[in-house]
């Protein structure tokens, strides 16, 4: 784990060096805590006198008041300094933290829908969110205390085995049973915070699918079940959450009582040492109050080990997905500024989500540039994986697609995704403004170029209503716009993206006729020029193809025109008949005739 986050420490490596730094000085000053304690008994009360000679010949008056002022000089400096190390570490631990989930968020965009189609979102979230957390609690809570208490520790020996090597040797008579415990509660502790991680993420799962159904839900009146599935899913974590709390505090606890023992031990050997007159009041009382800073870092170490424990299983689980490795190799070659011709070709093609489930099989498609293309099946047939190899949101199983006579895998992604604009379904809106979510494919857009596109997918009207114009925020999903209207805004992104390609998966599903018509009106000036897919359901949408391809059970059972296809009586004849209806289709027929 270390050797994992190593790069990520590397760019504080000096403010983890001024904070080691301030880990000695520190310590200096904690060594320094006890001598004025022992200066007021030994030497003002005891009479003893002082090994200083400046002041060999200050009355007892002077000695206890800088004797005073040095202790209270000593914390302040301790203090101080103590504050300003909280600060570094808390800011190398939320850096480590903002960079680590910059790392995870990025490397999570970057694979393949393949990848996210196996993932739960709620659970993705967590590791994003809660899991990332976890270095923070292994470099501030752990690795860096422990640091400052081995330093202090050693510091602390260097002190003590001068004023008493017996006394010191009883102190750390009790570390080898500390080290057992660390060893033995360890594994459970571990073991306990991985189930912790995975109810916790299971509530967060529950959460986002239940927020994201939530008309299904209240359209069903599902809320009660919906609330007990939860308060289910609650009460594992609870559960859990309690059992590693209660390992935690059994843990802290049996540490104590160790520590307790030690400690009794040296007072019962210490006060013996003073009843025999080899050791002075003064001195035992400094001793038991190194004491006291010599099992505290043993403590933090111990403390510390427990806390790293539960968090090694946060920072595993974000490691996990940033050892994923990216199922979508980039390529090396982009597009002149002239952009694609759009000429696609699927060359015996091949595609399985799962190894026992294949979803294409054998395709063998040619699709020229500037060609209008319209897909049909039923459900499940392949149609939306088929059109999802273009823009590479998963590579084929086996086969190639080629874009202007190349492998699309030789293609950079960004270059190969710039070059295709989509309308798909369900249409996606963000919580932004209307203008953003339009810009969303092509930021730099003038608002001139924004509302051209707005009118040619006829919701510029609408925009104008609403409170402030293109520059009203819709809401979480688009909640503020009616299906119909969401759809248009979607296609007015299309719209001003400007590709040589275009993906339009059923674009005015959500219309009604009239608006459908005035909205193929702009869309029909999209494709002019434009290599153009369409999942079509809809006759409007089919009539307007230059050619059809029919899937069936992942592959091409027919292509050809409208005309041809319903001459053959085969397979999309059947699929016309019952998709568009016999008055439809005589009427079809009618026109197909003429």
């Amino acid at each position: 784990m270390l050797k994992k986050l190593l790069p990520y420490l590397r760019p504080y490596r000096w403010l983890i060096a001024w904070a080691l730094l301030q880990v000695f000085v520190i310590a200096g000053f904690e060594l320094l805590k006890p001598w004025p304690l022992q200066i007021v008994i030994d030497n003002v009360l005891g009479g003893k006198a002082l090994p200083i000679a400046a002041l060999s010949s200050a009355s007892p008056s002077v000695v206890l008041i800088a004797a005073c002022l040095a202790m209270v000089v000593v914390h302040l400096a301790a203090g101080g300094l103590t504050l300003l190390h909280n600060y570094t570490t808390i800011r190398v631990g939320q850096s480590m933290v903002n960079d680590l989930r910059g790392a995870l968020y990025a490397h999570l965009q970057r694979l393949s829908l393949a990848f996210h189609g196996r993932q739960r979102v709620g659970d993705l979230l967590y590791r994003i969110t809660a899991d990332s957390f976890a270095v923070q609690t292994m470099i501030m809570n752990g690795a860096l205390p422990i640091l400052s208490a081995a330093v202090l520790l050693g510091g602390m020996l260097v002190v003590l085995f001068p004023l008493d090597p017996g006394l010191t040797l009883v102190a750390l008579s009790i570390v080898p049973i500390l080290f057992a415990l660390i060893s033995g509660f360890n594994r459970k502790i571990i073991d306990v915070a991985s189930e912790v991680r995975t109810t916790e993420s299971r509530v967060y799962s529950l959460v986002q699918w239940a927020m994201s159904s939530i008309k299904v839900v209240q359209a069903f009146t599902k809320e009660e079940e919906e609330h007990r599935r939860f308060m289910g899913a609650s009460r594992e974590s609870l559960r859990a959450t309690l059992q590693l709390y209660s390992w935690q505090t059994l843990y802290s606890g049996a540490v104590s009582v160790v520590i307790a023992g030690g400690t009794a031990g040296v007072v019962y050997a210490g006060a013996r040492a003073v009843m025999s007159g080899s050791l002075t009041v003064g001195q035992l009382l400094v001793f038991v109050s190194y004491l006291a800073q010599l099992y505290a870092p043993i403590n933090q170490i111990t403390q510390s080990w427990g806390l790293i424990a539960g968090a090694r299983v946060g920072a595993r689980r974000v490691f996990e997905v940033l050892d994923t490795e990216a199922d979508l190799k980039d390529g090396s070659r982009g597009f002149t500024s002239t952009g694609a011709r759009g000429d696609v070709v699927w060359r015996n093609v091949s595609f399985r989500y799962r190894p026992d489930t294949p979803v294409l099989t054998g395709i063998e498609l040619h699709v020229a540039a500037g060609a209008k293309i319209a897909v049909i099946g039923p459900t499940g047939a392949g149609k939306s994986t088929l059109l999802g190899l273009l823009p590479r949101f998963f590579d084929p199983s086996g086969g190639v697609v080629e874009l202007d006579g190349v492998d699309l895998r030789q293609y950079r992604l960004k270059s190969l995704r710039s070059q295709i604009a989509m309308v798909l379904q369900p249409p996606l809106i963000f919580p932004l403004s209307v203008r953003d979510n339009i810009a969303y494919g092509r930021p730099g857009a003038t608002d001139a170029d924004i509302e051209q596109a707005a009118r040619l997918a006829r919701i510029h009207d609408l925009i104008a209503g609403l409170p402030e114009g293109y520059d009203t925020v819709v809401g979480e999903s688009g909640m503020a716009l009616s299906e119909g209207e969401k759809q248009r805004v979607t296609i007015a992104r299309a719209l001003l993206r400007d590709a040589p390609i275009l993906i339009l998966d059923e674009p005015t599903s959500a219309l009604d006729v009239a608006t459908e018509v005035q909205v193929m009106a702009g869309i029909e000036r999209l494709m002019a020029g434009r290599t153009t897919f369409v999942i079509a359901h809809r006759l409007s949408t089919v009539r307007r193809c230059d050619r059809i391809i029919v899937l069936r059970d992942g592959v091409i059972a027919e292509q050809g025109t409208l005309a041809d296809l319903l001459r053959r009586g085969g397979v999309f004849a059947e699929y016309y008949r019952t998709q568009f209806g016999p008055g439809q289709g005589a009427a079809a027929e009618v026109e197909v005739g003429d």
